[in-house]
């Protein structure tokens, strides 16, 4: 079992949002369009934004493992929400002196990140008044 632990405070500026995690500090907020002031990445965003670093970082410390020329990594991802589900699309782009074999088990690696296996497995909210 592993604890994570985050905070989320609002703001008197319509949607803007503080993210605090540890030492780090970063700002959520909805587009104009959707009456926020556009400052900083949606919630979904945020999402989307997770599974990509998540992908990258677990491709690369896999690579570096396995003493692989990998030299770039690009995850470009994109959610779509339709009514009865939510797909997410991910390419990931690699970029060295990589076979084919190796290509492939970089995209079974990616499948395998920590955030990946955590949005394709049963997830348990439980919201309490504090």
């Amino acid at each position: 079992m592993s604890d994570i632990e985050v905070t989320v405070l609002s703001t008197p500026e319509n949607y803007k949002t503080i993210l605090r995690s540890k030492n780090h500090e970063v700002i959520a907020d909805e587009s104009k369009e959707d009456g926020g002031g556009d400052l900083g990445p949606s919630p979904h965003e945020y999402l989307l934004l997770s599974l990509g670093a998540c992908t990258d970082i677990t491709v690369r410390m896999y690579a570096q493992r396995k003493k692989m020329d990998l030299k770039e990594v690009i995850v470009e991802l994109n959610l779509t929400k339709w009514t009865d589900h939510t797909e997410i699309e991910r390419t990931v782009i690699l970029t060295g002196n990589l076979s084919e074999q190796e290509r492939e088990r970089l995209l079974q690696v990616a499948n395998a990140c920590p955030v990946h296996k955590t949005l394709t497995h049963p997830i348990q909210i439980e919201t309490k008044l504090g």
